[in-house]
């Protein structure tokens, strides 16, 4: 016998939101984590040998800094002013799951990534803000693809804390604006596919006759 208490679920439901919640928020903490290890490290013990991995548009040899180039920074400086977009963008992804933090930050990597080392300036590009543009990216776009209250309230907060992040996409010397931009982009992407293929799950299937 089943109970049809209204309600009665409600717990576990709860605790099983909690639990993908928190370990979500563990997966940002983590990864950020790791930035500041590797930057330590590289800045300490190896004299910043390793900033030169980033992306190197064009060259052969730089392609697969499209894999490295988000755990690489050029200095303290650059890892902090990344590090508290990266958390709470990171925070806010979250809030549509754990599992689709994981694929936004994938897809952002590798798109935009790639599209970076197709069509950027000649140059290292490194550092996770292309990642945090994606975030941004997916976050506005989702609540228009997705058209879900948790997809426009997490797209709305997005937009009041860094909105004004959007201006980095614009040319500036000294800064990757294209990582910016392509990795933007890639979030946009990202949103519209997992929105769509959502929409789709949900949609009925075709009318049976009783």
């Amino acid at each position: 016998m089943t109970s049809n208490t209204p309600g009665a679920s409600e717990p576990t439901q709860a605790a099983n939101l909690t639990r993908r919640m928190s370990s979500g928020v563990g997966l940002v903490m983590a990864s950020l984590g790791i930035m500041w290890v590797i930057e330590i490290v590289d800045s300490v013990l190896l004299n910043s040998r390793l900033e030169g991995g980033g992306i190197h548009p064009r060259a052969l040899d730089g392609i697969d800094g499209v894999l490295w180039a988000p755990w690489l920074h050029g200095g303290f400086g650059h890892l902090i002013s990344n590090s508290i977009p990266f958390i709470l963008l990171g925070l806010l992804v979250v809030v549509h799951g754990r599992t689709r933090l994981i694929e936004v930050a994938v897809g952002v990597t590798l798109i935009g990534g790639g599209l970076t080392w197709v069509f950027a300036r000649s140059g290292n590009h490194i550092g996770v803000s292309g990642v945090v543009f994606g975030f941004l990216g997916y976050l506005i776009t989702a609540a228009f693809a997705a058209r879900s209250i948790r997809s426009i309230l997490t797209g709305l907060i997005a937009i009041v804390l860094y909105g004004g992040l959007l201006w980095g996409v614009l040319p500036a010397p000294g800064i990757s604006w294209e990582g910016h931009l392509f990795g933007g982009i890639a979030g946009a992407a990202m949103a519209v596919f997992l929105g769509d293929t959502k929409r789709l799950r949900r949609s009925p299937g075709p009318a049976s006759a009783a």
